[in-house]
């Protein structure tokens, strides 16, 4: 784009706020040297036109000082030059007039050098740069105060889970993921949402590098809205209308995506949104696995350990077929067992001895789309979960993940009264 510096630049107060301190800070130095040095120019050409740099320098100096009468009761230097009057008092070069520029725009004021009424134009030049001063410092007092309480920083303490899983929740399968807040302070009318990022081609065969796809994460139910006082599971269930319906654990395994998930909400402290993002690949997303609890109940408190934040477990149970899959095959054998009971059938007759329980069916139900032999699982212990962690940086990821300095400050659990 041709244009483009010229955008930033028609915006310069948001391009201050976006830009690194660094950046900022070597704008603003600049700013100030480039004014003091053209005001400095400007005084040193008014001070050279009026010919204050042609007289010598002891009549100069009698100007401050008793040089009324000469050396022996003659006439001195201001009976001789009565009229004549320098615009910029003690300005006899360059220095001195960039000397003076720094005094008038930091109103430093040391006493010395000083403007005469002389020169009209050594007094405007004052005056414009005191205004010029002005703006300068206005604007990078407001640069400051913008860049240090925008609540981007807030984000910091927001936590993704390092992955995503697909596990069944009541009987569906459900992608999941965490989020947690490491401060005390709230997040006010907090809300999730999440797009799935990936390549496209239309019908007509146009290809749309980045199309993106809603995730719903219960927006109609008002699901999305969160208590965010601790960490929470975000459910996003795989029916007909998402974007994940048609994927199983193989299409997951050689799909080339990424799941942007964002969280909004305001600052309790200053009432300012906040954004926090993160993203998952499709290498990233764990299927047949489950988030190991990290609020434990202990005596009157509830307990956070934040060290099992992003731990999983798996569960050998999840079947490998897709959303739709899973449904056609629930669907026909929910028919089936509906056509195999007649009710036309004869009833048991009733007998007056003690009722017993019927035996245990001898067979386990099994998703018919579960690869391999069911395991028996064995009891697990506290902390054994796995934190499948993949290789991250995909080419073409677009976005970058959230805060992961959860190691060292989110470990040692925090706890909160329940009555």
């Amino acid at each position: 784009m041709e244009d483009k510096p010229r955008r930033y630049l028609a915006d310069i107060f948001t391009t201050c706020v976006d830009i690194r301190w660094r950046y900022m800070l070597l704008i603003f130095t600049t700013a100030f040297l480039f004014s003091w040095l053209l005001f400095g120019l400007v005084f040193w050409w008014v001070a050279m036109a009026h010919g204050d740099f042609d007289v010598p320098p002891g009549l100069d100096l009698s100007l401050g000082g008793n040089g009324a009468q000469g050396v022996g009761g003659g006439p001195g230097p201001r009976e001789r030059d009565k009229e004549w009057k320098p615009c910029i008092l003690h300005v006899h070069s360059f220095v001195g007039a960039f000397l003076f520029s720094i005094e008038t725009q930091t109103t430093i004021g040391y006493g010395w050098r000083c403007v005469t009424e002389e020169c009209p134009a050594a007094v405007l030049t004052v005056v414009v740069q005191s205004i010029v001063g002005c703006i300068i410092d206005s604007f990078m007092i407001g640069t400051i105060m913008a860049k240090m309480v925008r609540p981007k920083k807030r984000a910091q303490t927001l936590l993704f889970s390092h992955n995503a899983v697909i596990a069944l929740r009541d009987g569906k399968l459900c992608l999941m993921w965490r989020l947690g807040n490491l401060r005390k302070s709230h997040i006010v009318e907090a809300h999730v949402r999440a797009q799935l990022i990936r390549p496209y081609v239309t019908a007509e065969g146009e290809y749309i590098p980045l199309e993106q796809a809603d995730i719903n994460v219960g927006y109609d139910e008002g699901l999305d809205r969160l208590f965010l006082v601790s960490p929470l599971i975000i459910v996003h269930e795989i029916d007909q209308q998402s974007p994940l319906y048609h994927m199983s654990k193989a299409n997951l395994e050689a799909e080339d995506f990424e799941i942007v998930v964002i969280l909004e909400g305001m600052v309790e402290a200053t009432a300012m949104t906040t954004q926090a993002r993160s993203s998952y690949l499709a290498r990233e997303i764990i299927w047949g696995h489950r988030f190991e609890p990290v609020v434990f109940e202990k005596q009157d408190r509830y307990h956070v350990d934040y060290s099992r934040f992003h731990k999983t477990y798996k569960v050998p149970s999840t079947p490998h077929c897709s959303a739709r899959a899973l449904s056609e095959m629930t669907g026909r054998s929910s028919s089936s067992s509906s056509r195999s009971v007649s009710p036309s059938a004869p009833r048991p007759p009733a007998t007056s001895g003690p009722r017993t329980r019927p035996a245990p069916s001898a067979t386990r139900t099994r998703w018919p789309c579960a690869a391999g032999r069911r395991k028996r699982r064995r009891p697990r212990r506290p902390g054994s979960g796995t934190a499948a962690r993949g290789r991250r940086g995909l080419s073409w990821r677009i976005f970058r993940r959230g805060s992961r300095s959860s190691r060292a400050t989110c470990c040692a659990p925090w706890t909160w009264r329940t009555k």
